[in-house]
């Protein structure tokens, strides 16, 4: 009989060895057969999926040891590696991928304009622009991973339909110009979009642990890369509006109608085509940032609890809870980046335990936002706003309590780090299906207002 495979645990040995630089794509596919093989002999010989894992793992020696031989002997090649693709395939490859990446970002930022020729213009239409704003950027995108992964048909056909559905969302319903259920759908329909994309960048990998993983690892990286692309493209946009001033010429318009709105469509499509070029061969800066971050975010929530405590004051200002529900988001993120660059096998150390510290201090603001919530409604009724945040920071509550609840069970030694990785990637369909809610839902129940 066919040895069971414990796929999850090979899955993370494997990712902890590729974030090794020095490693290539042929040796850890090597490595892994080697350890396949190692896995399926002790099974055989009585020993369950988890303890063969830990038992071949650990014979298959020091990976950190055989990192730095690869380092030593082959200096030249990752040299090379950083300033090409490092997926194989050689320059030609590169520049192929380069070029369809910079081609569909094109289509984006054309697409951005393509409204315009049937008279909806920006100025005229925001609204239109608002909703929207996923359905320019997003399908180029899935495109790009579709030719990248080589979908097969049948995933094509289903995500070529959920985009057909969004589209009947943004634009089926008769919103109220700039009325909350409007925005509310701007803000909640690109997150089941971005699960679309999710499917095309995980492709047959998307039901397991570890394509969902990877898919959030590549956000993070993502959204990293897009900031720094917007840096840059705020510099540029500056420098050409005062050299052409300089001249005489006023280039405001076609700055705030053309540069800014067709670069940022693009800049989606260039940096997820830097994170796959460069993910290999450059440290994820994510999981980086989550461990700089977090006892930063941890201090400023214990300050918060001890300032709430000696003052007495809760807040009931809209914007305070708007800027706490995005620090908790922020929260969740650093959770789950810290998580991401972390080797499951070892005990838990200082660092995991001042994450629960902060998922702890976390779900006491939760629990004081929530009450804030619950006071509003309660003295000037429902709103379509003060639902979607009653909604928004229950789901949040809903994954840091299992968070919260693993740590202790890690701490207890009656679980491990992989079973947090399957946790807060089995958690994503509950975001989808509270953003299908706010987008379905609303409009009907609110009529449009």
């Amino acid at each position: 009989m066919e040895t069971a495979l414990p796929e999850d645990r090979i899955g993370q040995w494997r990712r902890y060895l590729e974030r090794r630089k020095a490693v290539g794509a042929s040796d850890i596919a090597e490595l892994e057969d080697h350890l396949r093989t190692r896995i399926a002999a002790l099974g055989e010989a009585g020993l369950t999926p988890d303890e063969a894992f830990l038992v071949a793992a650990g014979r298959m020696g020091a990976l950190d040891a055989v990192c730095r031989e690869f380092a030593r002997e082959h200096s030249e090649r990752l040299w090379k590696q950083l300033v090409s693709d490092p997926d194989a395939g050689g320059a030609d490859h590169g520049r192929r991928d380069a070029g369809i990446a910079f081609a569909l970002a094109a289509l984006a930022a054309l697409a951005v304009k393509l409204p315009v020729l049937f008279g909806v213009t920006m100025d005229g239409a925001p609204g239109f622009y608002l909703r929207n704003a996923g359905l320019f950027v997003l399908p180029p995108l899935v495109l790009y991973f579709a030719w990248k992964r080589s979908i097969g048909r049948g995933m094509g056909l289903a995500l070529m339909g959920a985009f057909v559905v969004a589209a009947v969302l943004a634009n089926g319903f008769a919103f109220a110009p700039q009325g909350s259920t409007e925005i509310l759908t701007a803000l909640h329909l690109p997150i089941l979009l971005w699960l679309a994309v999710g499917m095309a960048y995980a492709a047959s990998r998307w039901r397991s642990v570890a394509g969902r993983m990877d898919f959030l690892r590549f956000s993070g990286e993502l959204f990293i890369y897009y900031v720094l692309i917007a840096l840059g493209g705020i510099v540029t946009a500056a420098f050409t509006a005062t050299i052409f001033k300089a001249a005489g010429i006023k280039v405001d318009v076609f700055l705030s109608q053309w540069l800014v709105p067709c670069g940022a469509a693009g800049a989606v499509i260039v940096g997820a085509w830097l994170v796959e070029a460069k993910q290999s061969v450059i440290e994820n800066m994510a999981p980086v940032l989550a461990r700089l971050f977090t006892p930063l975010f941890t201090a400023v929530l214990l300050s918060f609890l001890v300032a709430l405590v000696v003052t007495g004051r809760g807040f009931l200002v809209r914007e305070q809870l708007i800027g706490f529900d995005l620090l908790l988001v922020l929260v969740t993120g650093l959770l789950l980046y810290a998580i991401s660059a972390r080797d499951p096998l070892p005990p838990p150390g200082l660092f995991d335990r001042l994450q629960f510290t902060l998922i702890a201090s976390a779900l006491v603001v939760d629990g004081v936002m929530l009450w804030a919530i619950a006071a509003r409604i309660q003295e000037f009724g429902f709103t379509p706003n003060r639902i979607a945040g009653l909604g928004e920071n229950l789901v949040l509550l809903g994954n840091l309590v299992g968070s919260a609840v693993l740590y202790l069970r890690i701490f207890a030694g009656r679980t491990t780090f992989a079973a947090l990785e399957r946790w807060q990637t089995n958690y994503l369909p509950v975001y989808g299906a509270w953003a299908a809610v706010v987008c379905v839902a609303f409009p009907v129940i609110f009529h449009g207002s």
